[in-house]
């Protein structure tokens, strides 16, 4: 499971951050939530290819968030794709969809579905789900918990050649929960895994006032990506937009109990990012902020 920002830059787009849109990659598919202008670029700038794209979450409907959608739809049509694609997001978005796609001239290859989630929905993707809660935002707005399924444990190298299986096609028969048989003996995949892995979980606030509801739903998670749009000193004004400070992000990131904060949806007009970093590492020290094109591995507290 893998994180990539593709755009980390709130409200429009600067010199160095792109407006929001985070991949995650699980095995061979990518998951994307948010799709503001200029995410495919990005894409193309990045490791990740929009084109194993499987499924979009969509947090809310300001620009910033979703005006990438059809440039991307279309450029994913021009490349030859045939796979279906499934959009997620609130109230709106199948309207949304149905706009997009008929926009301009061109001809849609692959099966495009949409689906409006509210807070409690869930979509079960096979190895993770993810579920929607409601955001505090000026439009109706999610927050999106993706969490993995418990994974098999590890494969014992030592223990599968101490009961005669050859590393090669027996070893990944077993990892996969096959089994074998090893002279007159049946090896099963239980035999040489250890025990079963907990499954990871990455929290996605998109834009939000801090909610009891985003805390305790985020609680335990090993990422939480938390909008920080502004200081403390503007909090205020990040009230009234229904948007969170960087300190509140760190508050919410403590009372959850997660192991990593990852600051994100920062305005244009901070040059200087340390007044965020240091706000929110005062009241939780496990904070970074994230950079457009930056990829991070997703690790088990």
């Amino acid at each position: 499971m893998q994180l990539t920002f593709l755009g980390t830059g709130g409200g429009m787009p600067s010199p160095s951050r792109g407006v929001s849109a985070i991949a995650l990659q699980v095995g061979r598919e990518v998951l994307l939530f948010d799709c503001g202008e200029g995410t495919q670029r990005q894409f193309m700038q990045s490791s990740v290819s929009f084109m194993k794209v499987t499924n979009i979450f969509i947090t809310h409907f300001h620009g910033d968030h979703f005006l990438g959608l059809p440039g991307l739809i279309q450029s994913m049509s021009f490349s030859g794709r045939k796979e279906p694609l499934a959009l997620h997001g609130p109230s709106g978005m199948i309207e949304t969809a149905e706009q997009i796609l008929s926009l301009g001239y061109f001809q849609l290859g692959f099966q495009v579905t949409a689906t409006e989630m509210e807070d409690g929905d869930s979509v079960d993707l096979g190895p993770l789900t993810v579920m929607a809660v409601a955001g505090e935002h000026t439009v109706p707005a999610l927050s999106f918990v993706i969490e993995e399924k418990e994974r098999r444990g590890r494969f014992l190298t030592e223990r599968a050649k101490e009961l005669g299986v050859i590393p090669g096609p027996q070893f990944s028969i077993l990892q996969s929960g096959g089994e074998i048989v090893v002279g007159d003996r049946l090896v099963r995949s239980e035999d040489v895994l250890g025990p079963p892995r907990k499954g990871r979980k990455v929290v996605i606030s998109g834009d939000t006032r801090p909610t009891s509801r985003l805390t305790e739903a985020a609680r335990g998670a090993d990422v939480l990506i938390h909008e920080a749009t502004l200081d403390s000193s503007m909090k205020e004004g990040a009230k009234s937009y229904g948007h969170s400070t960087a300190r509140e992000a760190g508050e919410v990131a403590r009372e959850a109990d997660v192991h990593m904060l990852i600051l994100t949806h920062i305005s244009n007009r901070y040059d200087d990012l340390s007044i965020l970093e240091a706000e929110a590492q005062e009241v939780f020290p496990r904070t970074i902020i994230a950079e457009d094109l930056m990829s991070l591995k997703v690790r088990t507290k």
